[in-house]
């Protein structure tokens, strides 16, 4: 063997053995963090923590070695907009009535849900009294859905 091959060898294990050799941060297998979070929910110190927020604080790897033992604060939760009345709807420029506001019957559903709930209650009034401004409820350049999720959003 040569003397490149040598010192290449030789750096190539001395890479191995360091690497081998130091203590690795690693995180906990799920059974692991799993019997954390029983523990931690036994002994009552999640605070209204989620498991998928108690494995994200304490079982990965980037904070296996950082987290504490004690579970951390309870995320702030987000409250949904009060629920406001149903303004009268509005008239748009082709004769199509929208509604102005999110009904506060669906409020307990995703922003984009609800909208689109909205605006298929006001389709339905429309349809019946021939408002909705010849629009189809999607049509190709925008139906009675797209004018009216743009509108809802304030787009």
């Amino acid at each position: 063997m040569n003397f490149s091959a040598r010192t290449g060898l030789a750096a190539l294990l001395l890479g191995c053995a360091t690497a081998l050799a130091a203590p690795s941060a690693h995180a906990l297998t799920a059974k692991e963090c799993h019997a954390k979070f029983k523990e931690a929910k036994a002994e009552n110190t999640l605070n209204g923590q989620t498991f998928k927020a108690f494995k994200a604080a304490n079982c990965d790897a980037s904070t296996a070695e950082t987290a504490p033992a004690a579970a951390t604060s309870k995320p702030a939760e987000t409250t949904p907009e009060a629920a406001k009345p149903a303004a009268p709807p509005a008239v748009s420029a082709s004769g199509a009535t929208f509604p102005s506001a999110v009904d506060p019957q669906y409020s307990k559903l995703s922003a984009g849900k609800a909208r689109m709930k909205t605006c298929l209650d006001q389709y339905h009034t429309n349809k019946s009294s021939n408002a909705n401004g010849n629009m189809k409820w999607i049509q190709k350049g925008g139906g009675y859905y797209s004018e009216c999720n743009k509108r809802l959003k304030g787009e």
